[in-house]
């Protein structure tokens, strides 16, 4: 059985920020779970009971005792991570952002953008457009005023439902 790992030693500001974190309903779970093995090893509890409680492993309780030894509170939250760079440029996302607050043109004749609609205006993906529009938080569909329809077949279907000669 391995050795036990003594106490952490972890200051009494950084004991309330996690407190905090482990309390937060906004913040990232990873955060709060990183936050609570940090917490639990300041308060001596091994690193097998840290990973039991918690259901982590044990070498990742372990990795983040050393972090938070290493590089205090701000070695608890996500490094960068490397990836793929972006291939719709900032001008383009701002364009995409700038043509859906604007709506579509009457040519158009529909009352708002749907992703495949302004993808294919733009020459993007939809997916793409809807990524923008998730980041940005915006939601052209649910636009909380009354709309006129630019159908111009309208009063004729109007007419075929509601039976108006």
């Amino acid at each position: 059985m391995p050795a036990s790992a003594p106490a952490l030693i972890v200051s009494e500001q950084d004991l309330q920020t996690l407190s905090s974190w482990i309390r937060s309903s906004s913040i990232e779970a990873g955060l709060a779970e990183r936050a609570r093995i940090v917490t639990l090893a300041a308060h001596g509890v091994p690193n097998t009971e840290i990973a039991k409680r918690l259901g982590v492993s044990r070498p990742t309780v372990i990795g983040w005792r050393q972090r938070y030894q290493d590089a205090g509170i701000d070695g608890l939250v996500d490094r960068p991570r490397s990836g793929r760079p972006r291939q719709i440029d900032e001008d383009m996302r701002l364009d995409i952002v700038a043509r859906t607050l604007a709506g579509p043109p009457r040519r158009l004749g529909v009352t708002h953008w749907s992703t495949r609609l302004l993808a294919e205006q733009v020459g993007v993906s939809n997916f793409t457009v809807a990524m923008i529009w998730r980041e940005f938080g915006l939601k052209p569909h649910r636009v909380q005023t009354f709309k006129f329809s630019t159908d111009p077949e309208l009063p004729g279907k109007i007419r075929d439902i509601v039976g108006l000669y």
